[in-house]
């Protein structure tokens, strides 16, 4: 029951990646560790690995339809697999605990990254020269934080991507599942040198996670992105509000628990009472 559970949300983060280009790893880590009983460093290396194959995978249409600008997927992913490969290297030695929080964390900002929305680009006003010191420090950033706790990739890639590199959103997702694949394949190398990973397994999620990708790809043009997206947001949130809690002591996770109730409570009230409330724009994306 528990491998069959594994393999059914493997195939929705697969969903996931093809649908909304992101989210994959931010799915599958805490799909290893509270379902498939992980520790924290093998989830963080299964799922590299799962995410890189199936970025790979889902870049092929992209590629066949020009939504791939590869000049600069593989200037920022050759940046992203130096950063990556450190992470991997660096993350191995870090007690699990620390790499949950930190994965938690990361999961809070990229919710928060995604509630406020991606910004388009004109491509009339995309630069005429691209800044390769900077695609290349951003590239390096990003991967450091994919390598080490395992996530972070198309949400942070494709914003980076389209203002950077002035590439229009379609093609910043088609260019960030090379990335992705790039920078995610370089922080599995480093995790190897210090983690067993079950291959059985790990093939296993890779290949529903890959068919759910095509199943995503399919459903893009009949779902409204914008609703997903903030759905898909709220949903992160809440998952990295609990790996924290489930990380935190007992006797900080109960205060935790109580300012996050309050918090909730305020936000209702704002969302409900106030005419300006900046939630509702968060929310409703105007």
């Amino acid at each position: 029951m528990t491998l069959t559970l594994v393999l059914v949300l493997a195939l929705l983060v697969g969903v996931s990646l093809g649908l909304l280009g992101g989210g994959g790893s931010i799915l599958t880590v805490p799909l290893l560790v509270y379902v498939a009983g992980m520790d924290a460093k093998e989830a963080i290396a299964t799922s590299l690995f799962v995410v890189g194959v199936t970025s790979a995978v889902g870049m092929v249409s992209h590629a066949r339809g020009g939504r791939v600008r590869w000049r600069t997927g593989v200037l920022f992913g050759a940046a992203g697999m130096a950063g990556a490969y450190t992470g991997g290297l660096v993350g191995g030695r870090i007690p699990d605990v620390v790499l949950l929080i930190a994965f938690a964390v990361m999961m809070i900002v990229t919710a928060a990254a995604m509630l406020r929305g991606r910004r388009n680009v004109d491509p009339d006003r995309a630069p005429e020269q691209l800044p390769v010191g900077r695609v290349l420090l951003d590239g390096a950033a990003v991967g450091l934080a994919t390598g080490l706790v395992g996530a972070g990739g198309g949400f942070l890639v494709v914003p980076a991507l389209a203002l950077l590199g002035g590439l229009p959103m379609p093609v910043a997702i088609g260019t960030s599942l090379l990335v992705i694949a790039m920078k995610s394949a370089a922080g599995f190398a480093g995790y190897l040198s210090s983690v067993q990973v079950d291959w059985t397994l790990t093939l296993a999620v890779t290949g529903f996670a890959v068919v759910g990708s095509f199943v995503g790809a399919r459903l893009a043009g009949r779902v409204p992105a914008h609703v997903l997206s903030r759905l898909f947001a709220w949903f992160v949130l809440a998952m990295g509000t609990f790996v924290l809690l489930q990380q935190a002591p007992a006797h900080i996770a109960v205060p935790i628990l109580a300012a996050l109730a309050a918090l909730g409570a305020g936000a209702g009230v704002c969302y409900g009472f106030v005419a300006r409330c900046p939630l509702r724009r968060a929310v409703r994306g105007t």
